[in-house]
């Protein structure tokens, strides 16, 4: 008898397609799910049948309450080696071996890019105005070159950009609580005397810091009203790195030029969320890691855990 094995948020209907599953065919039933399942309940109705259960990112939260309703789960593969929504202990307890896959900055960094660029030079408002016959021009791009982008976080994904930015001519420079001079001048960028001065120097500020107690809120309503009325805030790192309420207010007022995010405190966003309307705001939704070299990856490794996990010797064990 097949093992049954489910795939969470295969929104775009992919999972199976862009990855070769054959290799586990006679042994797993694949059934992915197209729609986002948020309460408990729902998803512990939804994954009951289910030994297998592959979930994206950390968009799904696997609390002890929820593994416990899921006596037939015996592995849960996650995308990417880090997952801060799964209850490791709880998971243990029960008998499911957790396992992650590998996941490339390389998307998120052009992501970052796409949103910046779209912002400085008003892609979607005069893409929008040419299709529906509007104004032929009407709005005056904001250049790079020559400009301040200040980075909040060089690691992985903020020491790429930087290069792209300086690449582009842009005055590079960075903050975060641990970076030093020494790895600032490795990447070639200025190191920021303060998060503040940043702020306030920033013509385009972007964020690349992990989440941690240290992040969480660590651009309030008094740090995004240091940033210049003309500067652009782009966020493709976590959402509660930035008071989300703060950066509505701040594009509804005005205060800032506009705003590029892709992470949201609610994924996937309401209907009618405040998000989706707000002024001066090019959202996506969490596309940073969503690209089809990044799922071949995801998806490609989850077929290699499965198979090592029947085999009887697990590989990428989380956490």
């Amino acid at each position: 008898m097949r093992l049954r094995c489910a795939v969470l948020d295969d929104f775009q209907r992919v999972a199976t397609g862009i990855a070769d599953w054959s290799p586990v065919a006679d042994d797993i039933e694949v059934v992915g799910f197209d729609t986002h399942i948020a309460d408990e309940d729902a998803l512990a109705e939804a994954l009951a049948g289910f030994d297998i259960v592959v979930t994206l990112r950390e968009r799904v939260p696997f609390p002890g309450s929820l593994i416990t309703r899921l006596p037939r789960l015996k592995l849960l593969v996650a995308s990417g080696m880090r997952n801060s929504v799964i209850d490791y202990a709880a998971a243990e307890a029960h008998g499911v071996t957790v396992c992650g896959t590998a996941s490339s900055s390389t998307p998120p960094v052009e992501l970052t890019w796409a949103l910046l660029l779209g912002l400085a030079r008003g892609i979607v408002e005069e893409s929008n105005a040419l299709r529906a016959g509007g104004p032929w021009q009407s709005t005056v791009g904001a250049d790079l070159h020559g400009r301040r982008l200040g980075l909040l976080g060089l690691g992985k994904i903020g020491s790429r950009v930087a290069r792209v930015g300086l690449a582009f001519g842009m005055h590079v420079s960075a903050w975060s609580q641990n970076l030093t001079k020494e790895y600032a001048d490795e990447v070639g960028v200025e190191l920021a005397p303060s998060k503040e001065d940043l702020l306030r120097d920033g013509d385009f500020v972007s964020v690349h810091l992990a989440l941690s107690d240290r992040t969480r809120g660590l651009l309030g309503p008094a740090e995004l009203a240091l940033l210049k009325p003309t500067a652009y805030l782009v966020n493709t790192s976590r959402a509660a790195i930035v008071d989300q309420d703060a950066l509505l207010a701040a594009l509804h007022a005005g205060r800032v030029a506009g705003a590029g995010v892709d992470v949201f405190d609610l994924e996937p966003l309401p209907a009618d969320h405040p998000m989706r309307t707000a002024p001066r705001l090019l959202a996506t939704p969490h596309l940073g890691y969503v690209s089809q070299a990044n799922y071949r990856t995801y998806y490609g490794q989850a077929v290699e855990n499965i198979q090592a996990y029947l085999a009887g010797s697990p590989v990428r064990l989380l956490p």
